[in-house]
């Protein structure tokens, strides 16, 4: 199950109505080994594609040291799908690198960057075998008693 704060689960969906038409993209990293998202880093889709995301690979380098730096992991990879459902596409598929994160997608075909519910889910990708999980959105207090 992916726990994610209320204040990020709204950045990522904000991210996402932003970018539209084009898909956003982004990681949220948590200190390694906690599975917990807690900083919001969003990227930008190198692609600047309606249809498919890249991560731009000189931001992508500067991600990874800064998370290796402040001892941290990608615990959520997250992308939008402006056309089509949140469910992961063979290509996105063939992209997860990382086991052992919460793969986030979350689709704006049915409003795009207008007021109105995005569909938002969480997917396991290991292998290429793909598991939708269960997402709770808590409070951000909530988070922080669970980790003292």
């Amino acid at each position: 199950m992916l726990t994610i704060d209320r204040s990020t689960y709204d950045a990522i969906i904000a991210h996402a109505k932003r970018d539209h038409p084009d898909e956003a993209c982004g990681v949220v990293a948590g200190p390694e080994g906690s599975d917990r998202p807690e900083r919001f880093v969003p990227m930008v889709n190198a692609a600047g594609s309606p249809t498919f995301y890249e991560f731009d690979s000189t931001e992508l380098l500067h991600l990874y040291k800064d998370m290796d730096a402040r001892d941290e992991e990608p615990v959520v990879v997250y992308h939008s799908h402006t056309a089509t459902e949140a469910y992961p596409s063979r290509t996105d598929i063939g992209l997860a690198s990382e086991p052992n994160a919460h793969y986030v997608l979350v689709s704006t075909r049915e409003h795009g960057n207008n007021d109105g519910p995005v569909e938002f889910r969480s997917y396991r990708i290991v292998d290429g075998k793909v598991t939708e999980e269960e997402v709770a959105v808590v409070d951000t207090t909530d988070t922080e008693s669970e980790a003292s």
